[in-house]
């Protein structure tokens, strides 16, 4: 395989939300056992803003901003700056240390936009990279696609005591043998796990020390469970250079659709992720920028509603998934269960392959977060019927393939 090709390779797309509706199930007919289960499908690739709704007023925002025209569509490359200002004042408020509304902050096309620049501008071809284990598909990606070198960070987060499980000593060594970025999502995506104030003190301090960048993912930092305390990376003495946290109104808010993230910290970083994002896809879509303006605004009594009726489902799926003797880490925060499975009679990707055709549950597989073949993530941002009947027809089908 040539090295484009091969660069390309390790960006599949084949478990992907949205993908499944490309792909064939023929091969996998022979391995099948019994009837196609009855129920509706459910999709846990992703949030459903069908079942939880946005907030009321984005709608408005964005004819607003279509209203305005030209002015509003045709923004500076990092976002308008009249927006950005009003960001930096939230962001501020929300993680506890300061944004400059000039130089620290850029609005991009979906939080994934904003991962995709920001690895770009601290990557180099060579450079290792610490990344844990399991973690969002899109960190070990893009730094393969960049050419970097991935030092794996092991994290229990089965078997933790405190906070998320990070394997500090880890982390150490990796800092200690030439990592000179560290890229990680709190809540951790999979397993909604939090990480602790004393884990993210440790990871400033070595950061500190070793005068490493730190890439913070904090997309569902505002979805916390059970009065779940939460720990701004960015607000625990690093230098301003050294860190640069992602956010955006996304799954929390069901705003996906208007693709809208936001990256604020180190001013150099997001000066480059500027000039990348000028040749990429030169701003965030100008009139959807507009929405950012209800984020962090929502009606009163909004977002305390919206996590309560999170949480009573992540509840009932863990009590299911308890039953049928499926480890589970109790999410902290996010809207996502990362289940271990049993060993089954068939390969796991065949079994995920085998719930679409069979259940007509959608899933994604646990090799998209790291060497984690038997783990199953899921969404539960969905109405919540429909989620435990899916839950429940999952379980119906390990017990059809169980070893």
């Amino acid at each position: 395989m040539s090295s484009l090709a091969s660069k390309f390779a390790a960006l599949s797309t084949d478990n992907a939300p949205g993908q499944e509706v490309r792909q064939s199930h023929e091969d996998i007919r022979s391995l099948m056992i019994g009837e196609v289960l009855p129920g509706r499908r459910v999709d846990f690739s992703h949030g459903d803003v069908d079942a939880f709704a946005p907030p009321p007023d984005a709608m408005e925002r964005f004819e607003e901003a279509v209203r305005i025209g030209g002015r509003q569509a045709y923004t500076e490359y990092r976002g308008s700056a009249d927006i950005r200002a009003e960001l930096a004042a939230k962001l501020e408020a929300f993680t506890g240390a300061p944004v400059s509304k000039d130089a620290g902050i850029i609005v991009t096309p979906g939080t994934q936009g904003a991962l995709f620049l920001a690895v770009a501008a601290t990557v180099a071809a060579g450079d290792k990279v610490a990344i844990v284990q399991p973690d969002y598909f899109a960190n070990r990606k893009l730094v393969r696609f960049f050419g970097g070198e991935i030092v794996p960070i092991a994290m229990d987060y089965l078997g933790s005591a405190e906070g998320a499980g990070l394997d500090l000593t880890q982390l150490e060594a990796a800092f200690e043998a030439g990592a000179k970025t560290f890229v990680f999502s709190n809540p951790n995506n999979p397993t909604g796990a939090v990480y602790s104030p004393r884990e993210i003190e440790r990871i400033a301090a070595l950061a500190k020390r070793h005068g490493a960048t730190i890439v913070a993912d904090q997309l569902y930092s505002r979805l916390q469970y059970d009065g779940e305390s939460y720990t701004h990376i960015r607000a625990n003495g690093l230098p301003e250079g050294q860190c640069l946290t992602i956010m955006g109104p996304s799954k929390t808010e069901s705003l996906s659709g208007y693709r809208l993230g936001v990256a604020f910290g180190a001013p150099e970083i997001i000066d480059r992720m500027e000039k990348l994002q000028a040749i990429v896809s030169l701003r965030a879509a100008g009139y959807n920028q507009a929405v950012l303006r209800s984020w962090f605004d929502e009606p009163a009594g909004w977002m305390e509603q919206r996590v309560a009726e999170h949480q009573t489902i992540r509840d009932d799926l863990l009590a299911i998934f308890s039953a049928a003797g499926f480890p589970t880490r109790r999410p902290q925060a996010g809207s996502y269960v990362f289940p271990t499975l049993p060993r089954l009679t068939v390969a796991p990707l065949d079994f995920v392959r085998l719930l679409r055709h069979q259940a007509d549950v959608i899933v994604t597989p646990g090799t998209e977060f790291g060497p984690h073949e038997r783990s199953i993530r899921l969404n539960f941002s969905q109405d919540r019927i429909a989620a435990l009947d899916a839950a429940r027809r999952i379980v119906e089908m390990v017990e059809r393939y169980r070893a």
